[in-house]
Parts: C-alpha cells; structure tokens; sequence
C-alpha cells in the first residue's frame, strides 16, 4: 500500500534567485534519503512561491523494503575440529548474531568456504521515519545565504512561520524550532491572511488557489507571460524579455496580476539597451516592443495584489519608472559631455587588481597584445584595432555605466558614435566582451574578437601569474569563462593563433608581476586551457579517448585539433579503425624510451622489413602530404593502409633481435612510421578490445 505525502514550510518572503535552485535541491535530497531508506515512491514534485516551499510525494509506501544483511563469519575449516564440533570461534561468531550453530550457513567465496548468517530486517513504517526525514530535509537545504533569528539555532533562507505535513491524511508529527506541524496552511499575506485546513494536495491546491495563491510556478509562469502578451498586443506590441527576468518575476510573486503602463516618448531618444535595462534590472518590468523590436513607450508590470482599481497601480509604477529613466536621461547627457578618449587619464585611478595594476595598465597591456595578435591574423585593420582597444575600458568612468554596470561596451559603443569613431570602433567596443554567458553570441567583427582576445588572455595570463588562478569551484574572477570565450572566438574565426604563441606573448608584458617562473606560469595556464577544451568537445559528443588521442598529440593550434578530432571521430566508423588502432598502439608499446632513429637499408634481413619499409616510404610521404593540406580524412585513410605490411612485419619479424644494430635498425623504421600518425593523434590513447 501507498499514501501521498505533502509537506509545505511557510516563510517570509524568499528572494527569486534561491528558489530555482532549491526546487532541484529538495528533490535531489529527498529522493536520496528516501532510497537510502528503502521507502519506494512514484515521483516527486517541488513547488515554490516566495512565502512556501511545498513538496509532494505520489504513492509513497507504508513501509521500508525488508533488508537481507549476510556477515561472514570464520572459516569452515576453522569453525569445526576433525569430530566435527563446532570451535570457539564459530560459537562466538553465531552468540554474537544471536543465533544458534543450527542457523548458520556455509557459503562459498572466492577465498573458499565459510561460516554465515543472513538477517532479515523488517522495515519500519514510513510514518515512523517521516518526521526524521522531513526534519532532516528542511535543514539541509543548502540555500545562498541562510539566517538566524529570534534565540533559534536553526539556519533557514527565511525565518519560518508555519509548517503542513501531511502523510495519508493525517498530521505527521515534527517540529522545527517552536514551530510545530499541522495540517493547516495560509493563503496570500495581504488578501487572505487567515489559516486553512488541507486534506490532500488535490485540496491543498485548490484552497491555495482560492486563497489567492498560485503554488505552481510552472502554472504562475504561463499566466504571467499570456497575460503580459495579451496586455502589450492591445497597444500593438510585444512584451521584450529574457528567461532570467521572466523566472524572477516568477518567484516575486504568489498571484500574478498583469499592469499596463506607459512613458514619455521623450524618452526614447535615449538608447534602447539603457530604457530596457532600466525596466528589467531595476524594476523588473516587460519592456514593450513593435514587431521590429523597436521600443514603444509602455511597459508591463506585474503585481502580487489584485488591487481594486489597476490604474492607480499602473499610476504608480509609472511614476517610479519616469524617475528611473529621467536619472538615465540625466547621465546620457551628462556622460555625453566628455569624449570617450578624455576618460582614459579617469583609469589610472581605478585599481584592477592591487597585483596587477590599474585599468590604465591593464588597457595598455592588452593594447599591445592586440596589436600582436592582429599583425598575425588580419594585418590590414591593425589602425582600428588599436583604436577600438585603446577605448574599449573608457566607458567604465561614465555615470551610466556607474549606476548600470551591465551596460559596459553598449555605453562605449553608443558614446562613440556619438563622438564621431568609426563604427567599426564602436562596434568592436562593445563586441570584445562578447560572449557574455556560455553559449552567448560570439564577437562578428574581426576588431571585436582581436580586443575581445587579448583582454581575455591578459586577465587569465595575469592572474595565474600572480598566483590567483579558479581553485575548485571557486572562480572569483570568471576565468573559466573567459577561456572558452577565447576558445570558442579562435574556432569560429578560425584564427592561426596558437594558444602557446598567445601566452607567451602575454607573459611578456606581464613579466614584472609574475610569480614565478615564466615556464611553469605557462604550463599550469596550458593545463587550464586543455580541461576546458577537453570538457567542451565531451559536451559536443566527441568520443573521450577520441579527444585525449589528439590532445596528447598536440592542440595549442585550437583549429587543427578541432579539425583532427572530427577527422578521427568521423574515422572510428571505419572498419579498419579498431585494427590499426591496436596495431600501432603495439608499436609505441615497443617505441618506450626510443630515440635517434636511422635506419639503414642495407641491415634488413626479411621481406617482412622491406615490404614495410617499400610501403612506408609511399604512404607516409601522403599522409604528410595530406596534413599540411590540413585533409586529416584522407590522411587517416592513408594510414590504414599501412596495416597489412605493419601486420606482417610483427608477425615475422623479431623486433628486439639480438643483433643489437639489426634490433635498433627496426625500431628506427617503425618509430619513423610512428612519428608521422602522431602528427595527428596519439593512438595508444584510443580505448580498444584488444
């Protein structure tokens, strides 16, 4: 038999941002305890508002699953003398289980016979374990921030006002602190303040509803945006939002009602990104656009009371939002004042980091970097490179950017404009930040993404070498980011920039800071750099040994590897893959410690070592030919063909022949043929059967 099982902690409000997080939590938490406790269940569902967090078990059983425990006890050969009576050992073995000689059994093992008991213990009710387990869950929930208050010990996003545990319909029995369960819950703080009785969760959710409660988010969430889509469609528009804003509102709100407003259209003039931050990151607010993304002047709010006249509450929110944007106004025309250029003396000021320098240093360290990078990859728009560098950080001592920081590089880039740059300048000064989020879009200019890569390896160079690199999942500084940003901006431009040449270079500018020496600040950066790229290409799909194999083989060129592991992925599909593989993992076996290789034709002795040595001589001269047209497919059909002579060549042939000039003399004819596959991939990296 099974039950259902609700569990409701109310608080006071909870900040949106714990909330998503701690719906996973809940489940991850109870659905371990729960099988560590045998109690089997049919799902489990977590529900959240700013003022509860509720879960809800489906069918979960009365009682744990019975547990068989088996122990070993002595072995048989030392449980009974040569009469066959029982010894001390096995007597004392069989007092301490509690059990008699009789109830014993001898079990086979791979060690041999032995003494054993098997003990079957029954499982508890479930409404013996709940309140363990509840009281358990509510204390391990590992939310940002938690708080005391009042004398209690208890830690808790909120402080706690009530608590609903129900099992079957009846009140399970726990406390936390002076609070203790029922079956009562409460509805919306302002427009049904009083307590209600719950029988089920069917129940429970209708009178949450009744009291002006929407417990689901997913059910808040559709009502929040059809609401806010129907009430910008009536004045011919569209409401703007992004994922992140419309789960916040989400978690602000217990009943959703859907506020129309409107603005000066004056306020227009001033650029879009810094009215539409206003609304979202201040205020919380749709933004409301035309169909061609062109902003109107209205916006939609969304309250957490169904007041009786809306319009006052739009009233409201208008006047709020008109100070808002007057501030913004004020500061675009103040910032307006003093040019992009006059403001990078305002940087020497600003401290970056107190080991590396100020944002004036920083800036000028990366200017030269970029210089670097674009005289290798796009020599013709050195000038507006150095241009677009020189200005990139200039907007992070406008007010604008003071009072709104997610604004950085979109002030730059309108600020520019208006200074008269050229807009590929402008452009580029707001793209080097780019990508802002995993996943986010990538720079589009050649500018953009030259700035955007030397101030990223700058900031990575520069903190591994004052001894400030991610530590576990600490990661104050973003770096992690930061390098897939670089990774990800070389691949799609595909950019000729070794990862060895770029931090080499940035160590030099850097060289008064470091920390240590140059070689090992370069090695742990290196590292860093391969476990993200490692990590991404697994994400991707690529085969793990697929990746580690052309890793090992080389990788600072981020474009080559790329292209060689989709070679080698693409090659796993040939039937020739797992043979060869094996084949030439048997000759870096035998390769270990090999070097100077020169082989001389005149010691071979075998058909065996000619036929291989005939037939390396052509294919490797088009395989080398292949790789340098960067056709790694064809190259890797190439290398099958080398199989058989390989094959035969270890099938007749004694590699370590006492001869010690004939043994050298094939080690060296292989280790040429080795040499040339790792070119492309490290193949005793490759997981095979044999």
């Amino acid at each position: 038999m099974s039950k259902e099982l609700l569990f409701e902690i109310g608080t006071e409000e909870i900040p949106a941002a714990f909330l998503t997080k701690a719906i996973k939590d809940i489940e991850e938490i109870v659905g371990k305890s729960l099988t560590e406790k045998r109690i089997p269940y049919a799902g489990i569902q977590v529900l959240a508002t700013p003022r509860r967090l509720c879960l809800y078990i489906a069918e979960l059983a009365e009682q744990q699953e019975d547990q068989t425990i088996e122990k070993l006890g002595p072995a048989k050969k030392a449980a009974f003398d040569d009469q066959g009576n029982p010894s001390k050992a096995a007597l004392g073995f069989a007092k301490g289980q509690g059990l008699e000689m009789s109830q014993l059994e001898t079990i086979t093992t791979e060690k041999g016979e032995y003494l054993a008991c098997r003990k079957t213990i029954a499982g508890e009710p479930t409404a013996v374990l709940l309140p363990e387990i509840l009281t358990k869950l509510a204390t391990s929930i590992p939310f940002r921030k938690s708080m005391r208050w009042a004398d209690y010990e208890l830690r808790f996003a909120r402080p706690i006002h009530w608590i609903l545990a129900l099992y079957g319909g009846q009140i399970v029995s726990l406390h936390l602190e002076a609070v203790q369960s029922s079956d009562s819950s409460y509805g919306h703080r302002f427009q049904a303040p009083n307590p209600f009785t719950v029988k089920n969760f069917a129940d429970y959710k209708e009178k949450t509803k009744q009291n002006f409660v929407i417990v689901d988010p997913s059910e808040r969430k559709k009502i929040i945006l059809e609401e806010a889509q129907r009430a910008a469609g009536e004045v011919g528009g569209k409401i703007f939002y992004t994922d992140d804003l419309l789960e916040t509102i989400t978690f602000i709100v217990e009943y959703p009602v859907i506020v129309r407003g409107s603005f000066d259209q004056e306020f227009l003039q001033v650029p879009k990104e810094v009215l539409t931050t206003t609304m979202i990151s201040h205020q919380k607010y749709f933004p409301v656009t035309d169909d061609a993304g062109k902003l109107l002047p209205y916006f939609i709010a969304v309250s957490n009371t169904n007041a009786r006249d809306l319009s006052v509450v739009a009233r409201g929110n208008e006047k709020v939002l008109r100070a808002r944007l007057a501030d913004a106004r004020f500061f675009f025309e103040e910032d307006q004042k003093v040019p992009l250029e006059k403001r990078l003396d305002a940087l020497k000021k600003v401290v970056f980091h107190k080991l590396l320098g100020t944002s004036y240093d920083k800036v000028m360290r990366f200017r030269k970097l970029a210089a670097i990078i674009a005289a290798r990859a796009n020599p013709a728009i050195l000038e507006s490179v150095d241009r677009a560098a020189q200005l990139s950080k200039a907007d992070l001592e406008t007010q604008m950017v003071g009072e709104f920081a997610e604004l950085q590089g979109i002030m730059g880039r309108e600020y520019a404009l208006l200074n008269g740059e050229n807009p590929v300048v402008a452009r580029a000064i707001y793209e080097h930040y780019l990508p802002i989020a995993a996943g986010g879009d990538l720079p589009q200019t050649d500018e953009g993404a030259i700035v955007g890569i030397a101030d990223k390896i700058d900031t990575i160079t520069g903190f591994f070498s004052v001894g400030l690199p991610p530590t576990g999942t600490a990661d104050p500084y973003a770096l992690r980011r930061q390098a897939l940003g670089v990774i990800n901006i070389i691949l799609a431009k595909r950019y000729p920039l070794p990862l060895d040449f770029l931090i080499d270079e940035s160590l030099k500018l850097l060289d008064n800071s470091l920390k240590k020496p140059a070689a090992e600040i370069k090695k742990d950066i290196r590292d860093f750099f391969a476990g993200r790229y490692q990590n991404q290409l697994i994400a991707q799909g690529y085969a793990y040994d697929t990746v580690e194999a052309v890793l090992a083989g080389g990788w600072t060129d981020l474009v080559e590897a790329s292209e060689k592991i989709k070679a080698l992925q693409t090659f796993r599909a040939n039937p020739e893959f797992e043979p060869i593989s094996i084949a030439f993992k048997r000759v870096d076996n035998i390769l270990k410690d090999f070097s100077n290789p020169k082989v001389d034709t005149a010691l071979f002795i075998t058909d065996a070592e000619r036929n291989l040595y005939s037939a390396a001589n052509e294919i490797l001269q088009q395989i080398t030919a292949s790789i340098e047209k960067n056709d790694y497919n064809l190259a890797l059909k190439e290398m099958a063909r080398l199989r058989p002579p390989v094959d035969a060549f270890f099938d007749g042939v004694m590699v370590m022949d006492k001869d010690e000039k004939v043994k050298f003399n094939r080690l060296s004819l292989l280790y040429e043929i080795s040499a040339t596959f790792h070119k492309i991939a490290d193949f005793s990296k490759i997981v095979t059967a044999g």
